[in-house]
């Protein structure tokens, strides 16, 4: 462990360890201590890939480093602090080169209504979950472009594409992240980097711990709306339907693979809740278009842009 640098690695990873049959792949994965950073790690590492992994404290992968010296980097980093994304990036290009997969995973949630989350929580939120994802990937990008190649999954939410009360402030995070990751795989295209916004449902993930899950302060107007949202969040640990192991083994299957969706839902949950809402966007669309023509000017040509 270098105490300057919060890094910790083990030797060459070519030295020593046999990959798999197709080539191995080098990863940076945020938030690997539990969840779906640390079932990724898991999985990638058990494929014959490499991985730098960032945790907060480094005991909560030490049997991983342990198991996998040569082919395991592991940086301590709190993506609440301006610079972290700046050292994991520093770190993944010194000891990967330029990484084939990014995974934007670190991240947390708050429960409360709009009226009860406090500006300075709501900005620490979108630092973690929006700010630490752009700035990881905007310092990697550089290195992808000039090698023509790379994939990048932004851990988003089933939360990402839509709300409901106590959630405001964690779907506005996931919301801006797809906002701007979808923009992102448009311009990376042309240079052959791929970007994938992964939406879970519930899986058993740690999320609904203390760990990783904020509770605004109450007031008693919202209890009506927000109390059980609170209390259902609060209670779901370990109840979960989804399977963190499974879902990184196909995460781990997409990025060997030679497509990527945009937007990968995770989950039975996540595909109706997500089916009912794309559904239900479309036909409020389709109820309101005429109301909604009828602003443009008469005589005006018909919308013309470049995409």
């Amino acid at each position: 462990m270098n105490e300057a640098t919060g890094i910790h690695t083990g030797n060459d990873p070519s030295s020593g360890e046999v990959g798999t049959p197709d080539r191995s792949l080098g990863w940076v994965v945020t938030g690997a201590s539990q969840g779906f950073g640390r079932a990724l790690v898991e999985a990638l590492l058990a494929r014959g890939d490499s991985a730098v992994a960032t945790v907060r404290d480094e005991s909560s992968i030490a049997d991983l480093l342990d198991a996998y010296p040569q082919r395991l980097t592991v940086v301590t980093a709190d993506f609440r602090e301006r610079d972290a994304a700046d050292r994991v990036a520093a770190a993944a290009l010194e000891r990967l080169g330029t990484p084939d997969v990014l995974v934007n995973n670190a991240g947390r949630a708050i429960v409360g209504a709009a009226e009860e989350v406090e500006p300075d929580a709501l900005r620490e939120l979108m630092d973690v979950n929006f700010f630490a994802a752009t700035t990881l990937t905007r310092a990697l990008l550089p290195a992808m472009r000039r090698r023509g190649g790379g994939t990048i999954m932004q851990f988003s939410s089933q939360g990402g594409r839509l709300s409901f009360p106590g959630v405001g402030a964690y779907s506005a995070s996931k919301f801006a992240l797809e906002g701007w990751s979808e923009a992102l795989a448009a311009e990376v295209a042309p240079f052959g980097i791929r970007v994938v916004c992964v939406e879970p449902s519930r899986f058993r993930t740690g999320f609904n711990t203390g760990h990783s899950l904020g509770m605004s302060t109450e007031l008693d107007a919202y209890a009506p709306v927000v109390g059980a949202v609170r209390a259902e969040l609060a209670g779901a640990d370990g109840i979960q339907e989804g399977d963190p192991a499974r879902a990184a083994e196909i995460l781990v299957d997409l990025a060997h693979g030679d497509r990527v969706p945009l937007r990968l839902p995770l989950g039975a949950e996540a595909v109706d809740r997500l089916t009912d809402a794309y559904t239900d966007a479309l036909a409020n669309v389709r109820s309101l278009a005429d109301l909604a023509r009828s602003a443009d000017f008469a005589d005006a040509a018909p919308s013309s842009r470049v995409v």
